[in-house]
């Protein structure tokens, strides 16, 4: 079976986003499904994230966020970054 790569990407999401539980989903769903990275509250009212894993973790992290109730990403802005090898953990930045 062929290993999918990693790759990692920066996301700029959009909407009802903030004061939401964005962040506790976010962290959670990046451990359950392997992906590495961060999260943060911006000053404007979005969310910014670096994500790190496969193509399908990353997908699935993003679709566990938007099943939050009170979640609506409107937008996401996204970028492919390079990957950061000594990355291990998924956490929130201040």
């Amino acid at each position: 079976m062929e290993k999918k790569p990693v790759i990692r990407k920066y996301i700029r999401f959009h909407g009802w986003v903030q004061g939401v539980g964005f962040r506790y989903r976010a962290i959670r769903a990046a451990q359950h499904y392997g992906a590495t990275g961060w999260v943060m509250n911006e000053y404007d009212g979005t969310v910014s994230m670096e994500i790190q894993g496969t193509e399908s973790q990353i997908d699935q992290v993003i679709q566990a966020i938007q099943q939050g109730k009170w979640i609506k990403i409107e937008k996401m802005d996204v970028k492919i970054i390079p990957v950061d090898e000594s990355e291990y953990t998924f956490g929130t930045r201040w």
